[in-house]
């Protein structure tokens, strides 16, 4: 295990409106702001949805399953922003997803739009460094602390 520690800097608050997309809204904000690491909080509803729900076996580098979607649901989600390995701001959000029982949990990278509202609030970490760097064994952008 690796960590380092920051402070906490500006907070940033976000309204979705219908159709907006979610990942690229957050960081194209991240972007125009300046804000290299943060915590991010989403909660609302949102549209045509591809989650990630998980690896289909233990296998590296691991094979994705996923579920789509298109009608309107409630989302609650929680993640963060750190840059990838060209310096840009990369959204790694998980979330709980659903419509009456049928839940989904994962991380909606796979696209995921705003349905009517969708609020987020971007807690910005200063004086640390970290950033998402391509793994050889796994393929995927994970987290190194530096």
């Amino acid at each position: 295990m690796k960590y380092s520690t920051g402070n906490v800097g500006r907070i940033i608050t976000i309204r979705f409106h219908d159709g907006d997309p979610i990942y690229k809204g957050m960081e194209d904000i991240a972007r125009k702001e300046h804000v290299a690491q943060a915590t991010v909080w989403l909660i609302g509803g949102v549209k045509n949805g591809g989650v990630v729900v998980g690896p289909s076996d233990d296998r590296m580098p691991p094979r994705p399953m996923s579920e789509h979607f298109s009608d309107p649901r409630e989302i609650v989600g929680i993640g963060t922003i750190f840059p990838d390995e060209h310096g840009h701001p990369s959204l790694h959000l998980h979330a709980a997803i659903g419509k009456g029982i049928a839940p989904l949990v994962g991380c909606p990278r796979e696209g995921l739009d705003c349905w009517l509202v969708s609020e987020a609030i971007v807690m910005e970490v200063t004086g640390t460094t970290a950033q998402r760097l391509k793994n050889r064994e796994s393929g995927l952008s994970l987290l190194e602390i530096t």
